[in-house]
């Protein structure tokens, strides 16, 4: 079985095109998890890009587009390992607005969370934010759905 690090660091580097034109690989992500109406690379898409990973993997998704609804998806932890789903909130803490990525690892003074995630900064990478912002952890269980695509 794929795992969700690798599986997402597969798609390190995949990049928002600037202008008229849109990423295939990340309209690919909304396609195939089933939100084949969009049609542009400027559309949020860090949970698009959360789910497909997930998929891949077999593993459990919220099969929606906002961050905030990973919070709902697998099990709630407080001690993430690396490939656990780390939720943050944007704009205000009560706020529906968020981002989710992978968990990496908090830096040196644990006033940051390293995570992988798409949609940072545009595209796949790693990023570290404030933990601050930290809404919660949650690790991913098996899917009962069994992946066409492996």
């Amino acid at each position: 079985m794929k795992t969700i690090i690798n599986t997402a660091l597969s798609q390190y580097g995949v990049t928002e095109l600037v202008g008229q034109k849109h990423n295939p690989v990340i309209l690919n992500y909304f396609d195939k998890i089933g939100h084949t109406w969009v049609a542009t690379d400027e559309t949020a898409w860090c949970s698009a890009f959360t789910n497909w990973v997930a998929m891949q993997c077999g593993k459990e998704m919220s099969h929606q587009l906002t961050a905030r609804s990973w919070l709902k998806v697998g099990t709630e932890i407080e001690k993430p390992a690396i490939g656990d789903i780390v939720v943050f909130w944007r704009s205000k803490k009560n706020s529906w607005k968020g981002h989710v990525a992978f968990f990496i690892g908090y830096s040196e003074d644990k006033k940051y969370i390293y995570c992988l995630g798409g949609n940072q900064n545009n595209q796949v990478n790693i990023k570290a934010y404030p933990i601050y912002r930290l809404l919660g952890f949650r690790h991913l269980n098996n899917s009962n759905i069994q992946n066409p695509t492996q």
